[in-house]
C-alpha cells in the first residue's frame, strides 16, 4: 500500500500480486492491475505476473523474496528493473556469518560467535538467513541447547527456507539501534540518522523512535560511520538498515536488513525524506543529492497488531469496526474496516506516526491518537500500545531490549523511574544479573482450572498443529512440550501445567486449530 502511493503520486501504474487465500487483501484490490500468483514464494511466479502485464520493474517490499538474492537476480535476467540491493549485497548481507565477516574486515566491530562452548551462556541461537525475530532462541544452560538449536532450525527452515544456525554472545540489557542508509550506484552511501528499537517482544519491534533518545554524539557518529563502512564493504544500492547493540559505550553490528524497513516512516518524518521514491529514483539511476539530511524534531511509531495485548499471541478474526486517527499523525493502514486477518500472514492491522519538535510532544501526541483507535471484532494489542507510550520507563528514554521482561504488558506503572546508578550493577561491582521473567505466558493464559482430578489443555490462539511430544498413557512432568503449534511461521509450544498422566490427544499433526480448541486431556 505504501508503494502504491507513491508510484500514484508519481504517474506510475501499479500491478499488484495476490496468492489464492489473498485474493481478498486491501493491496490486491487497491492497484491499477490484480495478478493472480500461486504463492508469494515462488519467484517464477512473480515474474511471470510481470511481464504478462507488462510491468517494466518490481519492487521488493518488506518480506517474502525482498532480501532474496536468486530472486533479484531472476527479475534482472528478465529484463526487469529491481527496485532494490543488487543481488550480491543481499547475498553478503543477508547471510549472517558473511556479514559479520566483512564487517570485521572494515573495522566495524561485532559481538562474538562461535560454539556455545567457545561463547559460553548465555547465548542467542539465531538462523544464518533470517530476520523479524524467526529463527531465534535465548539458551541460558546447556540444558536448554539442544531443544533450542531444533526449534530454531524448524523455524528458520520454514521462514526462509534455509536451517542453518549460528551461535554468537547475549547481552541481557542493550539497546538496539539502526541506522537508516541511502546508496546509488554511483558509490554515493549516506547514513540518514538513526532509530531506537528496543521495545520487542518475540525479538520483533513494536514502538520505534527517531532519532535514538540519549546518545552521546560521539557514539552516534560511531553508528553512522560504521553502517557506511560496511554499506560501502558490499556494494550496496538502494534503501537499507544496518542494525547494531548498544551495551553502555560499546556498539556491536547485529546485521544488514537489505530493503526498506517497517519502522521507515518516522526517518521520513524527521529528515522531510520519501524513502520509496528514494528507492524508485536510485534504481532509474539517478545520483543522490547531498543536501536534505539534516534530523529535525522526533518522531515515535507503533505497530497495532491482531494479537493478545498480554501474551501476543497472533489473533485472527474479521475486523468489524475500524476507526484509525485522522489528524496529527501519520496513519499507514494494510487492512480496512470487514477485512478478514487470517492465520498465513503477519497480524500487523496498522502504523501509527506521530511527529513533533520534541520527544515528550511527539510521545503526547501517539498517546492521543491511540486513544481515538477503535478496533472490533479482533483481539489486538491496542491497550498495551497505550500502556506502553505512558509508561514511565520509556518516556524516560530508558528502554532497552528487556524492557517487556522487566516490565510485563499491562502491569502497574512504576511510581518513578529508577535513577541511573541504580539501573546497572553497583553493589560490590558484581554483574547484573539476568533480567527476572514475567509470569510463563503459556502457564497464565490457559492455567486450566482441575476438576476431580481430570483438566483440558487448550490452544491458546488459532494455528496449524506441527507436532504432537504426547501419547494417552504418558506420564508427564510440569513444563513438559505437549503440541507445538505455528501461527504467522512462528512457533508455539504448548505445555503441560502440572506433573500427571495424559488421559487423551485429540490432536494430529497437521490439524488446524482454533483458539480454545481441547489439545490434550490430563489427570493430575
Amino acid at each position: 500500500m505504501r508503494v502504491f502511493r507513491k508510484c500514484r503520486a508519481l504517474g506510475i501504474e501499479t500491478v499488484a500480486v495476490a496468492a489464492p487465500d489473498d485474493l481478498g487483501s486491501l493491496h490486491a484490490r487497491s492497484a491499477d492491475q490484480l495478478a493472480d500468483i500461486a504463492s508469494y514464494l515462488h519467484s517464477e511466479e512473480h515474474i511471470r505476473a510481470a511481464l504478462a502485464t507488462g510491468a517494466d520493474a518490481v519492487h521488493p517490499g518488506y518480506g517474502f523474496l525482498a532480501e532474496n538474492a536468486s530472486f533479484a537476480e531472476a527479475v534482472d535476467a528478465a529484463g526487469l528493473t529491481w527496485v532494490g540491493p543488487p543481488p550480491e549485497a543481499l547475498r553478503l548481507g543477508g547471510d549472517k556469518l558473511a556479514a559479520k565477516r566483512i564487517a570485521r574486515e572494515a573495522g566495524v566491530p561485532v559481538l562474538p560467535d562461535g560454539t556455545p562452548e567457545e561463547i559460553g551462556f548465555p547465548l542467542l541461537v539465531k538462523a544464518a538467513a533470517g530476520g523479524g525475530g524467526r529463527g531465534m532462541r535465548i539458551v541460558r544452560s546447556s540444558a536448554e541447547l539442544d531443544d533450542a538449536l531444533a526449534a530454531a532450525e524448524r523455524e528458520a527452515a520454514g521462514a526462509f527456507g534455509d536451517g542453518t544456525l549460528y551461535c554468537e554472545r547475549y547481552l541481557e540489557r542493550p539497546r538496539h539501534v539502526e541506522v537508516q542508509l541511502l546508496a546509488d550506484a554511483h558509490g554515493n552511501v549516506v547514513a540518514l540518522g538513526e532509530r531506537d528499537c528496543s521495545v520487542q517482544r518475540r525479538h520483533q519491534k513494536v514502538l520505534e523512535e527517531a532519532p535514538a533518545p540519549g546518545l552521546a554524539p560521539a557514539l552516534r557518529e560511531q553508528l553512522h560511520e560504521s553502517a557506511v563502512a560496511f554499506g560501502r564493504a558490499i556494494g550496496y544500492r538502494s534503501a537499507g538498515t544496518v542494525e547494531f547493540v548498544v551495551d553502555g559505550d560499546d556498539v556491536f553490528f547485529l546485521e544488514l536488513n537489505g530493503r526498506i524497513q517497517v519502522e521507515h516512516p518516522i526517518t521520513e518524518a524527521v529528515t522531510g525524506l520519501d524513502l520509496v521514491e528514494r528507492q524508485i529514483r536510485i534504481a532509474e539511476g539517478e545520483v543522490l543529492g547531498a543536501d536534505g539530511h539534516e534530523v529535525e524534531g522526533c518522531a515515535v511509531e507503533v505497530r497495532l497488531y491482531a494479537e493478545d495485548p498480554r501474551t501476543f499471541l497472533p489473533q485472527a478474526g474479521r475486523i468489524e469496526r475500524l476507526t484509525l486517527p485522522t489528524s496529527s499523525v501519520r496513519v499507514d493502514a494494510g487492512v480496512e474496516q470487514g477485512d478478514e486477518i487470517g492465520l498465513a500472514y503477519d497480524p500487523m492491522i496498522a502504523k501509527i506516526i506521530a511527529h513533533a519538535s520534541t520527544r515528550a510532544e511527539a510521545l503526547d501526541r501517539l498517546a492521543d491518537a491511540l486513544n481515538e483507535t477503535e478496533v472490533g471484532g479482533v483481539t489486538t494489542n491496542l491497550s498495551f500500545l497505550r500502556w506502553l507510550v505512558s509508561h514511565p520507563v520509556v518516556r524516560a528514554g530508558h528502554a532497552t531490549t528487556a524492557f517487556l521482561i522487566e516490565h510485563p504488558p499491562l502491569s502497574a506503572l512504576p511510581l518513578q523511574v529508577t535513577a541511573a546508578p541504580f539501573r546497572a550493577s553497583w553493589r560490590l561491582n558484581l554483574p547484573a544479573p539476568p533480567p527476572a521473567s514475567p509470569p510463563d505466558i503459556d502457564v497464565e493464559s490457559q492455567r486450566p482450572t482441575v476438576a476431580h482430578g481430570v483438566s483440558s489443555v487448550t490452544a491458546p490462539m488459532p494455528g496449524t498443529v506441527i507436532r504432537v511430544e504426547v501419547e494417552a498413557g504418558d506420564e508427564i512432568r510440569a513444563r513438559q512440550p505437549l503440541v507445538v503449534l505455528e501461527a504467522m511461521k512462528m512457533e508455539i509450544p504448548v505445555h503441560s501445567p502440572f506433573d500427571g498422566t495424559v488421559k487423551a490427544v485429540h490432536v494430529a499433526a497437521g490439524d488446524r486449530v482454533s483458539g480454545g480448541t481441547v489439545l490434550v486431556e490430563l489427570e493430575s
